[in-house]
């Protein structure tokens, strides 16, 4: 496992692209939108890892609700793993629970699935694969 990303929850992609921005001296290299999320992402590379600003796209939306209840902030720390699956296999039989047991399709090109924070010291996981 590789650290691949910290997933920061943020108000304005707007606000938060400027700055982030600046702290890192170049631009996003992507924007996506992941509707079935209900939230906007702007990536930026820093070394071998990257930051993912996530924007709510509705009021419903799980970063939404993040943010009403501990601000803006970091939202979840994410491991790219070669195989997924194995992964899900080996963690449950280590006594991990997962948010839900199946990959989904995640933002930039990769199959994800997270991690309870219950058991994992109330830091949100997040497991991703690049999609083949």
């Amino acid at each position: 496992m590789k650290l691949e990303h910290i997933g920061i929850a943020v108000k304005s992609l707007g606000i938060s692209d400027e700055l982030f921005t600046k702290l890192l001296g170049e631009n996003s290299y992507k924007k996506e939108c992941v509707d079935r999320e209900g939230v906007i992402t702007s990536f930026y590379k820093t070394g071998e890892s990257k930051l993912e600003l996530l924007e709510a796209s509705n009021s419903e939306s799980p970063i939404s609700k993040f943010i009403e209840k501990k601000g803006e902030g970091i939202h979840h720390l994410a491991f790219g793993v070669e195989n997924i699956h194995e992964e899900i296999k080996r963690l449950k039989k280590n006594g991990f629970e997962f948010i839900s047991e199946e990959p989904k399709e995640g933002a930039d090109n990769k199959l994800v699935v997270f991690l309870h924070p219950k058991s994992t010291n109330g830091v949100l996981v997040e497991l991703c694969q690049e999609k083949q």
